[in-house]
């Protein structure tokens, strides 16, 4: 047998993956093969492999679990880690902790998006002392992420378990796209959750996809098979540039996939009747350019990114169709998340405010709603891409403030003419200030009293006095706020805003 044949036959062993059995057991629940994931990914003959021959001696260790390299997706290079599930259920050894750093180290020098298909047991406990405490033992991928976080793109497809440390991976990433049914993060498993503290819990509840991506929010797109998740990343990563020193990629412009109805009439003159804000955001956004980051987590507010004349643009939106659009912890969260992936890597944003304000009462206090808030007041303040405020109908209290109001440096803040900018809404304002002298009231006069305040109380903070006083920069009809937005966008992205000569803020999370 000559070298080059036994070279071949080598290769040709270590891409078959593990056992038959086990690529059997993964056709049935509707799991792809490790390198047939990465094929679906990247551009037909472009996958560059490195380090396919870890582990060789070991026949069980094709690869010892893990497939890295760097192919490209839609021309652009990507740097890609596959755990391969059929090799000892992906778990990690030494060399497989090695090889994800190396596949980390790669991305950091080629300053190109990081893509992470995960679908591991964990750890190989019979290995731990080679690949768990050292200074280039598990640990170090972490470090990792978190130097690489806001550098290049790190993108996690979760196609199957995520467990215990290896659990961070996911959390680090910048966004989650979960499979249904088959993936999975949790610290502890159920089985060591009944032993430990003697919880009896299914995997769904413990670290489930729903769960997570409706739950506990650390899952950011829920799809249903794993050619959904693969298209999901590849439109994903359409919206960034390569690492944070580029600007994102313009598409060819299109137009909105309008509902045939003037914004004035998708949105109610009456402050307090809910509408569908995404009827808004298709108004303005290029046809089919929406893709929306944790839609099933924290629904009254909307956070996502679209294109408005091919240029890519982060959506911040309250949505007052679910819980009046009112602020809670969990959205304050989930937008200063958005706020900050936007912002790493040069996105401008787009803040749709209809707000009520922040929720109040014992469990919200309880809760940390001032945290919470504070953080993503924070995050609002920090952004140094070019961002425009659209006062939609309402911004009240302090939620004009976490939807960048003017005094948070918005490019500018654009109103409709039927906005309304206010520290309350005029019935709470009227009952707070006025309470003692409506009860004075006979009962029969009460009800014209309480209306003919409310009546001033909207001229004191009407729109055009609100423009006249510069609060806001412009009225804008609604037929013409795209208009308006594209052609601000292009005049924004020329200006420079260097960062502050500080390490970083001390941030209330």
């Amino acid at each position: 047998m000559s070298f080059d044949q036994k070279l071949l036959e080598k290769i040709a062993q270590v891409e078959k993956g593990g056992a038959e059995k086990y690529h059997a057991k993964n056709r049935e629940t509707g799991k792809l093969f490790a390198r047939e994931r990465i094929r679906l990914l990247v551009d037909e003959g472009s996958f560059v492999e490195d380090a396919k021959l870890a582990n060789n001696l070991d026949a069980e260790l094709p690869s010892d679990g893990v497939v890295i390299g760097v192919g490209k997706v839609a021309g652009r290079p990507v740097a890609i880690m596959a755990n391969d599930s059929t090799v000892k259920a992906g778990s990690w050894g030494a060399r497989t902790v090695e090889k994800i750093l190396r596949i980390q180290e790669t991305a950091k020098g080629l300053r190109c998006p990081l893509l992470y298909l995960v679908d591991s047991a964990g750890a190989r406990i019979t290995d731990q002392v080679e690949m768990f405490p050292g200074r280039r033992g598990a640990g170090r991928i972490f470090y990792n992420e978190v130097h690489m976080s806001g550098e290049v793109p790190q993108v996690c497809l979760l196609f199957g378990p995520s467990a215990a440390g290896g659990a961070y991976i996911p959390a680090f990433c910048d966004i989650v796209i979960m499979v249904d049914g088959n993936a999975s993060m949790y610290l502890g498993s159920p089985r060591m959750a009944e032993m430990v503290i003697g919880e009896k819990v299914t995997l769904e509840e413990m670290g489930g996809a729903k769960m997570h991506c409706s739950v506990s929010g650390v899952g950011d797109v829920l799809v249903k098979t794993e050619q959904e998740a693969i298209e999901a990343a590849k439109r994903y990563i359409s919206f960034f540039p390569e690492n944070f020193t580029q600007a994102p990629p313009r598409a060819e412009p299109k137009s909105p996939k309008s509902s045939g109805k003037r914004v004035d009439e998708i949105i109610p003159a009456d402050q307090n009747k809910p509408f569908d804000m995404y009827a808004l955001i298709n108004e303005l956004i290029d046809e089919g350019s929406w893709f929306e980051v944790k839609k099933l987590f924290a629904q009254e507010l909307i956070t996502g990114l679209g294109r408005i004349d091919g240029r890519p643009v982060g959506i911040v939106a309250n949505q007052p169709k679910y819980k009046g659009g009112v602020l809670f912890v969990d959205s304050a969260d989930k937008a200063a998340r958005f706020i900050w992936l936007c912002d790493a890597f040069n996105i401008p944003l787009l803040y749709l405010a209809d707000v009520p304000g922040f929720m109040i009462g014992t469990k919200v206090e309880r809760a940390g709603i001032i945290r919470a808030g504070a953080k993503m007041i924070s995050a609002v303040s920090e952004a140094s891409v070019p961002k425009i405020c659209v006062v939609v109908r309402k911004a009240y209290g302090a939620g004009l403030y976490a939807m960048s109001g003017p005094g948070f440096a918005p490019d500018a803040t654009l109103a409709l003419p039927q906005a309304m900018i206010a520290v309350m809404g005029p019935e709470a304002a009227v009952n707070a200030v006025y309470f003692n002298k409506i009860q004075e009231k006979p009962e029969a006069e009460r009800a014209a009293y309480v209306q003919q305040l409310r009546d001033e109380y909207r001229q004191d903070v009407d729109i055009y006095k609100l423009a006249s006083e510069l609060v806001v920069d412009e009225i804008v009809p609604g037929d013409r706020l795209r208009h308006e937005l594209l052609q601000r966008y292009e005049l924004y992205s020329r200006r420079f805003q260097p960062r502050e000569a500080k390490k970083h803020g001390v941030y209330p999370v």
